[in-house]
């Protein structure tokens, strides 16, 4: 009874995120992350890269690099890692198929209740749906930052890269352009942020992490990475 209670507690603290955040994804082992129809992608590529390069050519152990930090004034960049491979097989290997996997949100019922597209696969529009309606449930003076929303699936690479952007996957969502502040607009990186707080704890209570944590920030970006938050 001991024996066994000793090997399976480290077990379970040891256990990769991805095994518990994704519902397709059996396991991670051998150097093999392994899903539940027999396919298998690699999991580390064993390549010495800094930041950038983590960034710019990720393996998908690489996006467990840095962990979501919640205290904005240590922000870093985690989440901006993306292993393309994987989200291709989490949410659809191409344009079409992304598009047959998408469903219809509807975006704060009782505030002119807007129909927007996110992807079904691993629960993402569930839990943006939860999102809503508890944002549905805030006071007036939070309104105007989330009921004109910038977007959420827009088929799209990232600006001056060949990667594609999470909102090609249907997992993003901009709120109010008017409120963002974005790191390109500032090269000196001066962080700004005018999101309320109570907004951004209720999408990350749903698994969604927010740009406005990120170093190079994009502060009305939020997107459905449950295996850092």
């Amino acid at each position: 009874m001991y024996k066994f209670l000793m090997i399976l507690i480290p077990a379970l603290i040891t256990a990769n995120p991805l095994e518990t955040a994704y519902d397709t994804i059996l396991h991670v082992k051998d150097n093999r992350v392994f899903f539940k129809d027999g396919t298998t992608l690699p999991y580390d590529d064993k390549e010495t890269k800094d930041i950038l390069e983590k960034i710019k050519n990720p393996d998908i152990e690489d996006m467990l690099y840095l962990k979501y930090n919640k205290n904005i004034k240590t922000r870093n960049d985690a989440g901006r890692i993306r292993n393309e491979e994987l989200f291709k097989k989490l949410y659809g290997e191409n344009r079409k198929e992304i598009e047959k996997n998408l469903t219809t949100i509807i975006w704060l019922p009782n505030h002119k209740a807007k129909k927007i597209l996110f992807n079904r696969n691993e629960k993402a529009a569930y839990n943006l749906q939860l999102i809503s309606n508890e944002l549905d449930k805030l006071p007036k003076k939070y309104m105007k930052y989330i009921t004109n929303i910038s977007g959420t699936y827009v088929y799209r690479y990232i600006t001056k890269t060949n990667r594609l952007s999470t909102h090609s996957f249907g997992i993003a969502i901009d709120i109010n352009i008017k409120f963002a502040n974005y790191w390109k607009w500032d090269k000196k990186l001066s962080y700004k942020n005018r999101i309320p707080k109570e907004i951004v704890e209720i999408f990350e209570k749903h698994h969604f992490i927010w740009g406005g944590r990120w170093y190079h920030y994009d502060t009305i970006h939020f997107e459905y990475r449950p295996e850092l938050n």
